[in-house]
């Protein structure tokens, strides 16, 4: 009798092994998964208890800079990469560092800011496993275990990928498939233990490849600015790895691009063995507004029409949201091509339509109005509603001129680089800038009608928007003044930035040598002014004539702000939006982020621009930093309703991981600051639940 007891106990005892009493969920890719969801099965933390977590551990970066990473989490180990790219290893339990990989000891030097995220790839059979992070235009091969640079990858560890890489790239069995920044546009593939290409898919037609007839004859050979710089995501069991594309340079004049422009601003679904075309869609043809497709596709399941769909759905920066059966392409909704506004500039060739998903409905106003004109206070409506009169905004696609318009949906979106969230019940979850600017083109020539001296046309064709047309720069954007720039940097590392780049500046590799000589000899105050009777092969005379047409060059990335400082517009400035792509309908909309001098005031909360991505869990939880308002919070998904918030000690403007270690799940979210001109830092701060 007592054995059969004692038989009986043990079969009804429950049978605890070490992994199940202390499990580990690992955050092993780049927002999440292949799929680029932003999705956790973790569930420790739910509506019940968010309200309960606290700050487990805080990493400082020792950097102060945009901090923008996604980062990776891999059996008890954190890594990060710093804004200065280093590689830091951390144990995640307790954020103690283990090892720093430091570009410094390196051939390329120290590296500069905006890198979003690393790539872990590991061998399951034969134990092989490394990290791939990128500086100044080269992949580096990094030891996990130990944080050495793996020597018999590439060139002694490296290998030149000829432009820069602040997004990381996704594994495809043995092949690292990436984009980029800056340089000719492609799409490429490199063996992950050697780093030989395996293959390359060319964004700019090559004769005889689909698409060339799109642009000019043999603009490969000149034209860039394609590279693919958000991100892919990858259909694993397929074999399809879907890319987002960008604009064609210069991106707001394309008379020396006429036509469509395939593949700008494309989704493309690309075998991921081989790099072929599979389909295509282009989001903006002949772009002519910076309207780069900003985050990465996302992959989900919905219920459509009946039936189970494998989907990817595409944000834009104009909010509108583009949803395709990911294995033929075919729009879950239909896709209207509708008229645009037309181009004034003088040889320029706007496209006539521009394509618009008829579901779901834009997730942001379409058109600035007078009464959307800002009602922070009298005397602020009254000076935007002037404005508006005076520039007037004419929707999504603004002709570009001479003329200033209020640019709305602005440059930044509507939606951005962090992208989406989606589950498996086909919800997407996405946050949106409702932020105005302001559009205008100039003439590159002088007001005095005489010619631009050497290298002025280029600068203001590739550099003055973000440098300035006086190359005083843009604080408040971090990109720096180039007065005397001559003085702090050597011409040798001037002309090495300008083809490798660095920071928020793209790599110009491809860009003719006389040109980018040229471009340099201006910022250097190296080339005399011309004088009336001295002329250059290739400067255009002081008047346009339909044999010497005028270039335009386009005015500079200004925000409009009212004269507090705030969004020149009616609220919401920022939301975090609900999508049921099963039916195409709006679920929810609510208020992201709060400025509370203006809640002091009685105005209601008015949302904040914002940058950085949500994560949603099977908890039932959404969590989201992004803001301008140096705030973490948590929202139930089924509802929008904020659950829980925490400050942090600068914006996170990131996109959060979540993972466990020992039976304890963690959030943890790079707070670095430095959008929306707010304080810069750098640390990691992790939450959890009381032990």
């Amino acid at each position: 009798m007592r054995l059969i007891f004692t038989v009986i106990f043990l079969l009804i005892l429950p049978t605890f092994t070490p992994a199940q009493e202390k499990p580990n969920t690992d955050w092993p890719v780049y927002l999440g998964n292949k799929e680029r969801n932003l999705y956790s099965s973790l569930d420790q933390i739910t509506p019940e208890n968010v309200s309960d977590l606290k700050v487990a551990w805080t990493f400082d970066t020792g950097d102060a800079a945009e901090y923008q990473a996604n980062n990776l989490i891999v059996g008890g180990v954190l890594y990060t990469p710093t804004q200065t790219r280093k590689v830091v290893a951390l144990n995640a339990f307790n954020g103690e560092e283990i090892w720093r990989w430091d570009p410094a000891d390196e051939h390329t030097g120290k590296g500069r800011a905006r890198q979003r995220g690393l790539v872990f790839w590991k061998n399951e059979s034969g134990g092989e496993a490394r990290i791939f992070t990128a500086v100044a235009g080269h992949l580096f091969a990094i030891d996990p275990k130990n944080g050495k640079t793996i020597r018999s990858f590439g060139e002694k560890g490296s290998i030149n990928l000829g432009s820069g890489l602040n997004t990381p790239g996704i594994i495809y069995e043995d092949r690292l498939i990436v984009g980029g920044v800056g340089g000719k546009g492609a799409v490429r593939a490199y063996d992950v233990r050697t780093g030989e290409q395996r293959w390359i898919f060319h964004l700019i037609p090559r004769p005889g490849e689909l698409g060339y007839e799109t642009w000019p004859e043999d603009a490969y050979k000149t034209a860039t600015g394609l590279m693919p710089w958000c991100g892919q995501s990858l259909d694993e069991e397929r074999g399809i790895v879907y890319v987002a594309t960008k604009t064609a340079e210069p991106d707001f004049y394309g008379g020396k691009r006429h036509g469509a422009n395939l593949f700008a601003n494309c989704i493309l679904a690309l075998n991921a063995a081989t790099g072929e075309r599979i389909w295509h869609f282009q989001i903006v043809h002949h772009d002519l507004l910076d309207k780069d497709l900003p985050c990465p596709p996302v992959l989900l399941t919905v219920n459509h029409e009946g039936k189970k769909v494998d989907a990817v759905a595409q944000g834009s920066k104009h909010g509108l949201l583009f949803v395709f059966d990911r294995v033929t392409g075919k729009p879950l909704w239909p896709i209207e091509e509708r008229p645009v506004q037309q181009s004034s500039l003088v040889g320029e060739k706007a496209w006539p339509t521009q394509p618009f998903p008829t579901k779901p409905e834009p997730l942001m106003r379409q058109k600035y109005t007078e009464e959307d004109s800002s009602n922070i206070s009298p005397e602020t409506h009254q000076l935007t509603l002037d404005r508006i009169r005076a520039s007037p905004n004419f929707g999504p696609f603004p002709a570009p001129s001479l003329n200033e318009t209020v640019m709305f949906p602005g440059y930044d979106g509507g939606m951005e680089w962090g992208g989406g969230a989606a589950d498996p019940d086909g919800i997407y979850y996405v946050n949106i800038n409702e932020m105005p600017w302001l559009l205008q083109m100039v003439e590159t020539r002088r007001p005095d009608g005489k010619p631009l001296i050497p290298g002025q046309k280029d600068y203001m064709l590739f550099c003055g928007a973000c440098h300035g047309l006086d190359r005083k720069g843009n604080a408040a954007a971090e990109f720096p003044t180039l007065i005397d720039i001559g003085k702090r940097k050597t011409r040798a590392e001037i002309e090495l930035v300008t083809r490798q780049g660095g920071g928020r500046m793209p790599g110009y590799s491809t860009m003719p040598e006389a040109k980018r000589t040229a471009i340099i000899d201006y910022i250097l105050n190296e080339t005399e002014p011309f004088t009336a009777n001295r002329k250059e092969p290739g400067i255009p005379d002081s008047t346009p004539s339909a044999k010497q047409p005028t270039d335009y060059a386009f005015g500079g990335f200004r925000r409009w702000l009212d004269p507090e400082g705030y969004p020149a517009i009616k609220p919401p400035w920022g939301t975090l939006n609900a999508v049921d792509l099963n039916t195409g309908e709006i679920k929810w909309k609510v208020i992201l982020g709060e400025y509370p001098e203006l809640t002091a005031r009685g105005i209601p909360p008015t949302g904040t621009e914002n940058y950085g991505g949500p994560l949603v869990t099977a908890g039932g939880l959404i969590f989201i930093g992004a803001t301008a308002d140096e705030t973490f919070r948590a929202f139930d998904k089924e509802t929008g309703k904020t659950l829980w918030k925490a400050e942090l000690p600068f914006g996170g403007n990131a996109t959060p991981s979540t993972y466990m270690v020992d039976g304890r799940q963690f959030v943890v979210i790079s707070a670095g600051g430095g959008k929306s001109g707010r304080p810069k830092g750098g640390k990691l701060v992790v939450f959890a639940l009381p032990e």
